[in-house]
Formats: C-alpha cells, structure tokens, sequence
C-alpha cells in the first residue's frame, strides 16, 4: 500500500510541476492544485496507512495498531486553505484576463513592458 501511494503522490507532483511550467495561467491554477492534492496525499501517507482501525482509544487496545488522528486534522485544514487559495487565484486570472484578453503568459509579459 505505501509502494501504491508513493506512485501516487510522485505523479501528482510530476504532473503539478509540468503543468506550472506550462505558459497558460488556467494550466498554473490546475498545476497548483495538483501539488495541493499531492502534499495532502504525501501527509496522509505518513499517517501510517491503518486499514479499518478507527482513531479512538479505549482500555486494552493495542496502541500500535490505530491511525495517527493528527494528519488527517491537517488535511482537512489543508483542503479548506487550499479551496480558498485557488478561488481566489481563478478570481484573479478571470479579472486578468478580462482586463487583457488573454491568458499566454509571455503575452502578459509583453503588455508590461508596453505600459
């Protein structure tokens, strides 16, 4: 399982980090997402992936055999973060490029350097 989710979270960064590098602004927000999701994936993993073992504790339960409580917690504050980073930055890209009509970054470029 944590073979599976270390190809996992590997492919996501790759694809993130492709599509960031990518000229479109609509391709940096979905390459930003993508590396939101896989540092949510590679927290998550270090979790230590316990299959069916709710995170509670109660008297005489094998303390090694439970999930850690803490990382889910933090994804879940990650996601929320996240969400509001991107709405934002789709705001942001929407405005630019009602303002210059396009989205090719060496096109926005250009049109600092004209001002």
């Amino acid at each position: 399982m944590e073979i599976i989710m270390a190809l996992i979270v590997g492919t996501l960064y790759a694809a993130g980090v492709y599509m960031i590098r990518r000229r479109s602004l609509v391709k940096l927000i979905i390459g930003l997402g993508l590396l939101g999701h896989a540092s949510n994936m590679l927290i998550f993993s270090m979790g230590d992936l316990v299959r069916g073992n709710p995170p509670l504790l109660h008297e005489g339960i094998d303390l090694t055999s439970l999930a850690d409580p803490l990382p889910q917690a933090l994804i879940l504050t990650a996601i929320v973060i996240g969400f509001g980073a991107q709405a934002f930055a789709i705001v942001l890209i929407r405005r630019v490029y009602q303002r210059v009509g396009t989205d090719d970054m060496d096109q926005l470029i250009a049109t600092d350097r004209t001002r």
